[in-house]
């Protein structure tokens, strides 16, 4: 005889959770809102392609599911993903979901922003994209960081970081190194703490520069020189 089971909040919370992604309009507010920027309403209406008051009624829900943080400067509404847990979690389904052979664009505007998109892009906070891969493949060849156990920064890793001023300062749970999949490569990329200092870092020294208002970078000249001095990175 099977035992009883005892039914708890478990299952009904994890259906509610799963059904805030289950529509496309909430997940492309989701998956644009990876940039780690605050969008506004209308922003992400347009990203989306639906009316604003459409969009207004799927970023309630939202808010309401603990998904997205709200904020209001005068007649404005901003919103951002709630903490780097959220979009980790946005990035793994994102992984997981994507097909193994990418659909076709439909315009070369389309195209071209995907090939920037799978060069390089920020992935909430960090660095992703075959940017992202081989900063994470460089710093592990030349012995900062170990993925044998799990991503884990060395202690010349801790130095390195160090070398370069990058404070890598702990806050709450989140793991001072941590591996995502890259859903473009397939590979884990650097997140965490370190993945987050790290893009900042090549963000505010020049490093890499935003394409457009999505999540796209690219190196700059400047980055290509500290990355070739500091990682041996020459491919970029």
């Amino acid at each position: 005889m099977p035992q009883d089971v005892t039914p708890t909040a478990t299952a009904p919370a994890l259906a509610s959770l799963a059904g805030l992604f289950a529509d496309e309009t909430r997940a492309a507010c989701l998956l644009a809102l990876l940039d780690g920027r605050a969008w506004t309403a209308g922003e992400l209406a347009r990203h989306a392609g639906v009316a604003p008051s459409t969009a207004s009624e799927h970023l309630g829900k939202l808010v309401a599911g603990g998904l997205l943080a709200e904020e209001r400067q005068g007649r404005h509404r901003y919103v951002r993903l709630a903490d780097a847990g959220i979009a980790q979690l946005v990035e793994d389904l994102a992984a997981h979901a994507a097909p193994g052979a990418p659909a076709r664009p439909r315009t070369l505007r389309q195209s071209s922003a995907g090939a920037a998109m799978a060069r390089g892009r920020t992935c909430y906070d960090h660095l992703a994209g075959r940017l992202g891969i081989t900063v994470t493949g460089a710093m592990t060849e030349r012995g900062l960081l170990r993925q044998d156990t799990g991503f884990a920064l060395t202690d010349d890793g801790l130095a390195w970081f160090g070398g370069l001023g990058i404070a890598l300062v702990r806050a709450g749970r989140r793991p001072l190194a941590r591996g995502c999949l890259d859903w473009t490569e397939r590979k884990p990329h650097l997140a965490g703490v370190a993945g987050a200092a790290l893009c900042r870092h090549a963000l505010d020294a020049g490093w890499c520069a935003r394409i457009g208002s999505q999540r796209a970078v690219k190196v700059t000249p400047a980055g290509a020189r500290a990355f070739a001095a500091h990682l041996g990175i020459t491919d970029l």
